[in-house]
């Protein structure tokens, strides 16, 4: 009889598709103001906006804009399109840029590595200029690829007009894009790498840079940020802070007084750590089984889930959370590696609060007669 069970054809499986995190309520935050002309906290990974004022105002951002240079500029290393070490020339444009800045001489010499540091840390608008023609040939052409990552990542209040986020008629963002940003940002270890570092001598000691980042210093648990200022945008910030498992991203756009911005993103931060409660998190990638394959080259096949799985809830409120993973018992020849085969979802009192998709880590052809022959011939032989 064991024999026979060889040659049974097996029912095709039933292939569930899911969706990302649900939405979640925004709560109400009794008591917590903001100077901030615009502001928004963020649970990045379940995307639950935890409190929000005019998160979608449109407004000039200042130098939190080179959130996007630097996410840019971290992608082309991933890439391969660009070294660490690579040489770039900075071009006379670049070297007469105004504001914050390394004071690059034309035709002076760095790594990439040093000029994303620059941007990182003193928000040097030289550097940044010299990595968009580096990159792209132009800063206008970089601006060019700005944008179109922006309306990939669904962003419906940003336009760039520069790589600085100096002022310029027609460049804005949100409190609730850049939180955007910055939640793609912090995916890439280079960008958590260079956001992080306080201070470093560039040019053999001779030019000190330090982070205008100054959560790292006096807010425990910051790992990533970028501010700005200019006249027109006051001062921004947009940053990210990590305490007990739990990330939060805030961001405030446009308070009026020096070191308000980082004063109104403490605020958030501590609103935010005070009331929310990170009670589980599954990275994305992470492995939730293996799952037999009907008919194909491999036996099984490894299920990951298809992005971060987050569970946030109020403090007080952790019980009777329930998590359950969906899956078929068998799949069907050939799977495709990203295929999407069952869920992980996490629910209290019938409310769903995360739905992930659960994706095929690699592919599986169908096998061949020959095969399918010796398969059957092992299991004959057993």
């Amino acid at each position: 009889m064991k024999r026979l069970l060889c040659f049974i054809i097996s029912l095709a499986c039933l292939i569930v598709y899911t969706t990302p995190a649900a939405a979640q309520e925004v709560p109400i935050a009794a008591g917590l103001k903001t100077t901030a002309a615009s502001a928004v906290l963020v649970e990045p990974y379940s995307g639950r906006i935890l409190f929000a004022k005019d998160p979608h105002k449109r407004l000039p951002i200042a130098s939190v804009t080179k959130l996007m240079t630097m996410l840019l500029a971290v992608e082309a290393v991933e890439q391969g399109r660009v070294g660490l070490e690579d040489k770039v020339v900075a071009s006379e444009t670049a070297a007469g840029m105004g504001g914050s800045q390394i004071f690059l001489a034309p035709q002076e010499e760095m790594t990439f590595y040093e000029l994303l540091l620059s941007v990182a840390t003193a928000s040097a608008n030289d550097a940044s200029v010299a990595i968009a023609e580096h990159l792209a040939g132009s800063e206008q052409a970089f601006v060019h690829q700005m944008n179109e990552r922006a309306k990939a990542l669904g962003l419906k209040n940003t336009n760039f007009v520069n790589c600085t986020g100096l002022t310029v008629k027609g460049h804005y963002s949100s409190a609730y894009d850049q939180a955007i940003i910055l939640r793609e940002a912090v995916e890439h270890p280079l960008f958590k790498k260079v956001s992080q570092v306080k201070e470093y001598d560039l040019r053999g000691g001779k030019f000190k840079l330090w982070n205008t980042n100054k959560l790292l210093w006096f807010y425990d648990g910051t790992d990533a940020g970028k501010t700005g200022w200019t006249e027109e945008a006051h001062y921004c910030l947009a940053s990210s802070a990590v305490r007990d498992g739990l990330r939060l991203i805030a961001v405030v756009l446009g308070t009026t007084e020096p070191k308000s911005h980082f004063r109104e993103s403490i605020k958030l931060y501590n609103w935010g750590f005070a009331n929310f409660k990170g009670v589980s998190f599954i990275p994305r990638g992470t492995k939730m089984k293996d799952v037999a394959v009907e008919k194909g080259a491999a036996p099984r096949v490894k299920v990951v889930t298809a992005q971060h799985a987050a569970v946030v809830v109020p403090r007080g409120q952790e019980q009777g959370i329930s998590f359950k993973t969906e899956l078929p018992p068998k799949l069907t020849a050939p799977v495709h590696k990203g295929q999407v085969v069952g869920t992980y979802i996490a629910t209290q009192k019938g409310k769903t609060l995360v739905k992930v998709a659960l994706i095929t880590a690699a592919e599986v052809r169908k096998a061949t007669p020959l095969e399918e022959f010796l398969k059957v011939a092992r299991c004959m032989l057993k």
